[in-house]
Formats: structure tokens, C-alpha cells, sequence
């Protein structure tokens, strides 16, 4: 009734860390583990180790995010796959909400809306994704931008197995290019209309730290993409 779901932490250099592991255990949801993935951090690693016994802990050196992830979900024992940033947090009942409302409609991944929070848990903007009317519209959506947090995403792991887990040449948008791969191998995204996950925007975030390579990168995805993802949305009336 309650199949396994594997939370997968990258973690490296956070100091937020131990909120987010303890967002993951806070799930409501019965049957969960949750996998937290050192990749080479240098400092903060004594918080993690006040959780050591009721985590898998991993550890590996640096190789960006891709490859924590992948990591992760290699050694996950779950069937579906969530993907918690360290500096996030998750709301005790998304698994709980998100998992049923997957299995009601057969699904093999979904994402959320989620809350903005800013460094010291305080909420910016709430409920920050739309309400896409139809499906074409969101697949339209990702040739400019990418609705779809991965913090919000929870995955079937075989899916994600088989379609080659996340690029680990991609080092800030592995899960932009993930996303579109599944979308154009009519993986349909099924979309929680309420919010399941805290992002958080601080100043230390890569987002913020890197956001000239991230964009050159961006643009590379986007331009593989475009016609692809052009002719798909139109196919799906978007």
C-alpha cells in the first residue's frame, strides 16, 4: 500500500543541511529512507554525523550535483526516487499527499507548487508555480524556462534508471535537461496543484553564486532542445 520512496540528499558544504534531514524524517509518510550523499564537503560535515544513525550516509568525492544524485539513486532501495536539495526543506505531508496522488493516476513522475523561504525560514512568496491549464502549455514552458523544481519531482527510480539518470556534464542544469529527455519520451509530468516543498533563496545558493555560467548553460540546453520541444507542445495543443 505504501511503496518506498528514497530521499536523496546531495550534500556539500551546507550549512543548512540538518534542516533539510530533518524535513526528511519528518515525513508523515510510512515507508521512507533517507540517503544523504557527501560530495568531497570540507566543512559541516559534524552536523550530518548527529544523524548518522537514521540515514544512509554516503560519501565521494566532488563531482557536482549530477553525480551525487546519480549516486544516490543507484544505492536507493526505493521505488520512487524524491530529491531534497540540503538548503530546502520539505513539508511533513508531501509524501504523503504526493505518493497516492501518483498511484491514483498511475503515474511515473509529478512535481508540486512550492513556498519561497529566504535564510531564515521566512516565506517570500507562497504557492510560486502556476496552474498550467493543459499539458502543451507546460511543455511549451520549458523552452524558455523550467517550471519544474526538482525539489518538488518525485520519480519512479526505474524511470530514471532507464532513461540514464542526470547528466553529469551538466553541472547547474542536470534536472532542466532530465526533465525535457522524459518530457519528449512521453513521460507525462503530473503537476500537485499545492505546495509540497520550502525553496530557499539566499545568497550563498549556486543560483546565485554562479549565475553567468549557469545561464551560457542554460542556453545550450534550451537551444538542443527548442524545435523538439516546439513540435511536442503543438502536438499537445500548447
Amino acid at each position: 500500500m505504501y511503496p518506498k520512496v528514497s530521499i536523496v540528499i546531495p550534500f556539500y558544504n551546507d550549512p543548512y543541511v540538518g534542516q533539510a534531514i530533518q524535513s526528511a524524517l519528518a515525513q508523515t509518510y510510512p515507508n521512507v529512507e533517507v540517503i544523504l550523499v557527501n560530495d568531497g564537503s570540507t566543512v559541516y560535515t559534524n552536523i550530518v554525523h548527529l544523524y548518522a544513525d537514521r540515514i544512509c550516509y554516503l560519501s565521494k568525492a566532488n563531482g557536482g550535483t549530477a553525480s551525487a544524485l546519480n549516486h544516490g539513486i543507484r544505492m536507493a532501495s526505493g521505488d520512487y526516487i524524491a530529491w531534497l536539495s540540503s538548503d530546502d526543506l520539505f513539508y511533513p505531508h508531501k509524501l504523503m499527499a504526493q505518493i497516492p496522488f501518483m498511484l491514483e493516476r498511475g503515474a511515473a513522475v509529478s512535481f508540486s507548487s512550492f513556498d519561497q523561504i529566504d535564510a531564515y525560514n521566512r516565506v517570500t512568496l507562497h504557492h510560486a508555480v502556476p496552474q498550467f491549464p493543459h499539458y502543451g502549455l507546460l511543455v511549451r514552458a520549458m523552452i524558455e524556462t523550467n517550471p519544474v523544481n526538482g525539489c518538488t519531482v518525485v520519480a519512479r527510480k526505474d524511470v530514471l534508471i532507464g532513461f540514464g539518470l542526470f547528466d553529469e556534464n551538466l553541472p547547474y542544469t542536470q534536472d532542466y535537461d532530465m526533465w525535457i529527455r522524459l518530457m519528449l519520451n512521453d513521460v507525462h509530468f503530473h503537476y500537485y496543484h499545492s505546495p509540497l516543498v520550502q525553496y530557499r533563496w539566499h545568497a550563498a545558493m549556486g543560483t546565485e553564486l554562479h549565475r553567468p555560467a549557469i545561464a551560457e548553460e542554460t542556453a545550450r540546453v534550451r537551444g538542443k532542445y527548442r524545435h523538439l520541444l516546439d513540435a511536442y507542445a503543438r502536438r499537445h495543443g500548447g
